[in-house]
């Protein structure tokens, strides 16, 4: 083996290793059926959606076992709520982002979500534009509200 090919496949381990350290990944919650199908093949192209629950407490749960980079989660779900699941998840320990994707737009709404420590806010009407927008901004750091949504009278952090 020549020392060219030796280099073209120490090339291709490191891309390899460089691809895989890369890959975000996230995990859905939403009880409405075939929704998560909607959003799985939405972010598919972007991200690795690790998986998809349908409540609260499934939702803490799989969440400390797949360790996710994002959790897009809604608010409204049966035994836990998002809400009561995130901050559970807080309290454990958990340090995914969190992107809430929900039809509520009420300012009470988004506030209490965002004070859950949430990086995002997505009206699911929104989602096919903002959503990917949103994980992104909340693994930079930044907080995402949904255009048309009122950061200044939802959040008081």
């Amino acid at each position: 083996m020549g020392a060219r090919m030796i280099w073209i496949l120490l090339l291709k381990a490191h891309v390899h290793q460089v691809d895989q350290l890369t890959t975000i990944k996230v995990l859905l919650a939403d009880d409405h059926p075939g929704f998560p199908g909607l959003v799985t093949s939405l972010l598919e192209s972007t991200f690795e959606v690790v998986g998809r629950v349908a409540d609260g407490r499934s939702l803490v749960e799989a969440a400390m076992k797949l360790n996710p980079d994002v959790i897009v989660t809604d608010i409204g779900m049966p035994v836990l709520n998002g809400l009561e699941a995130v901050d559970l998840l807080r309290k454990s320990g958990c340090a995914a982002k969190i992107v809430f994707l929900s039809v509520h737009s009420e300012p009470d709404f988004v506030q209490a979500g965002l004070s859950t420590g949430a990086q995002g806010y997505v009206v699911k009407p929104r989602m096919g534009t903002e959503l990917v927008l949103a994980i992104r901004e909340a693994l930079a750091g930044k907080i995402f509200v949904s255009q048309g949504l009122s950061r200044e009278d939802s959040t008081t952090l």
